[in-house]
């Protein structure tokens, strides 16, 4: 079974696109949807009912901050624009859609699998896993030996061996990388919708349940055309210039 996993979409009808489609041609099976749907982008909508679709046939998806947020106001944390954005998407959002993102689960567990925004040791927390003691702690508060989350926007995969040594990659765009059985695995696909490794491309990676293997995609889109639908969305200048930079 081969599960695409997207996250941090971030509204990018653009971005998006292009994932699914590689993903399709990439042979994926299922999808999974590792929250953060809205915020930042112009097509909040869009972005919804698109993963509603999947959902309604076999995906899993799951709520990110930006997602909580749009349902029930901007966090505190969140920055002036973040804040505007949010503020902006939940006026977009019919109940239906509205209705969807609060009804998200927090996190969801299929057998050998967890999937989760932020990290499973405190979800609702949304804090980052941004190094390798981070992501233990992660892999030390459930039992799956896979874990998949986003949140942080950067590409990133980490391992934990039974007698508890942990060690991380880089991943290579477009390279598998075996998975041994006799590890655990926290993976962290690049950002679909706003990439921030100063590569504007868009990124997911594909999980390949029988080869027990993950590939990590980078892809070029038309990263000019979203930043002018922000701008046309009337939403802050910068967050369309971050599209084209990949910041």
């Amino acid at each position: 079974m081969k599960l695409a996993l997207l996250t941090d979409l971030h509204a990018n009808r653009e971005a998006v696109s292009a994932v699914l489609a590689h993903a399709r041609a990439e042979g994926a099976e299922r999808y999974a949807f590792l929250g953060d749907l809205v915020g930042y982008g112009a097509d909040p909508g869009w972005v919804v009912d698109q993963v509603r679709e999947h959902v309604d046939r076999g995906a899993v998806a799951v709520r990110g901050n930006h997602d909580a947020a749009a349902v029930h106001g901007p966090l505190p944390s969140m920055n002036a624009d973040a804040r505007r954005v949010i503020e902006w998407t939940h006026g977009q959002l019919d109940a239906a859609q509205l209705a969807f993102l609060e009804h998200l689960p927090m996190q969801v567990e299929e057998g050998d699998m967890i999937f989760v925004h932020a990290n499973a040791r405190a979800p609702a927390e949304w804090a980052y896993i941004n190094a390798r003691a981070d992501a233990v702690q992660s892999m030390h508060a459930c039992v799956q030996r896979y874990t998949f989350c986003g949140h942080t926007h950067i590409a990133a995969l980490y391992h934990l061996s039974a007698t508890g040594k942990a060690g991380e990659f880089s991943p290579t765009p477009g390279v598998a990388i075996p998975l041994s059985e006799q590890r655990r695995w926290l993976a962290i696909p690049s950002s679909a919708g706003a990439p921030r490794d100063g590569d504007p491309a868009t990124g997911y990676a594909l999980f390949d349940a029988s080869a027990r293997t993950i590939t990590f995609h980078r892809l070029p889109y038309d990263h000019a055309a979203a930043a002018a639908r922000i701008r046309a969305a009337g939403l802050p200048e910068r967050l369309a210039e971050r599209l084209n930079h990949g910041e």
